[in-house]
């Protein structure tokens, strides 16, 4: 049994995005290897949560992240899997994101590769609303009643 998780993000971000941000967000991406130093993830220990390419060993499809410069700022699209261990750096991660995105609403998801269901990541005026959501189970019709 694994750990893992499956996150998707699909926001764009303003402008005036800070610059540490965007340069961790680089580094995350694995497009900048010296955004360590100069980032918000510039701990011991910390690793790239953005920078998978190829296909996902667990969650299946493939690992995917692309941030392109918009004439209105940002945007950006990653898909990846991630262990649990990671699971507090991604989320100060998407708090960033929400605090600097241009997307109201919905900006990604988080699933636990076993479930059908994940949990919405949600922008709400700057800050990460995390929504699960559940599965309702349709009503039985007259004719599966019989």
């Amino acid at each position: 049994m694994s750990d893992m998780y499956v996150v998707d993000f699909c926001l764009d971000l303003t402008a005036a995005v800070p610059i540490p941000v965007l340069t961790d967000l680089q580094w995350h991406l694995g497009v900048r290897a010296d955004a360590a130093e100069y980032g918000e993830s510039g701990v011991a220990g910390a690793y790239p949560l953005l920078a998978g390419r190829g296909p996902a060993a667990r969650v299946g499809g493939v690992q995917v992240g692309e941030l392109a410069r918009t004439p209105r700022g940002w945007s950006l699209t990653a898909r990846q899997e991630v262990h649990a261990e990671s699971l507090p750096d991604l989320d100060a991660l998407a708090e960033r994101l929400a605090r600097h995105s241009r997307t109201e609403g919905t900006i990604g998801s988080l699933r636990f590769y076993e479930d059908d269901v994940p949990v919405l990541l949600v922008n709400r005026s700057g800050l990460l609303v995390k929504t699960p959501l559940t599965v309702v189970e349709p009503a039985p019709t007259a004719e599966l009643a019989r």
